[in-house]
């Protein structure tokens, strides 16, 4: 997608900082691992869609959603799900991860 420079930037400053802090606190522990969500109908997502699409907010909402391989948006509960479960003892043996919670968006394209 065009204009996404900044936004691109932080994903990978996310990705990056994660490598760091995992390698940096490793012997102590402590794990770190970062979420990395496709979209998701928040608010944010909403005033997206009314600001480049007024009038059309139900339509693109629908084109949004179909574009996830998936086909639809992810739900808030579905990304904190996995935060719960990588804070949890289940996933004692992750440091280091960018997981990505994006309906396929990411590795089906």
């Amino acid at each position: 997608m065009p204009d996404r420079f900044a936004y691109g930037m932080s994903k990978g400053a996310v990705r990056t900082m994660t490598l760091s802090v995992a390698r940096d606190f490793v012997d102590q522990k402590i794990r770190c691992n970062c979420v990395c969500p496709a979209r998701v109908p928040t608010p944010f997502v909403d005033g997206f869609i009314a600001k480049n699409h007024p009038g059309r907010e139900p339509e693109m909402f629908e084109k949004l959603s179909a574009a996830q391989p998936i086909g639809r948006m992810g739900r808030p509960e579905e990304i904190a799900a996995l935060v719960a479960l990588l804070g949890s003892d289940e996933a004692a043996f992750s440091t280091g991860s960018a997981d990505d919670i994006d309906g396929g968006a990411t590795r089906l394209r």
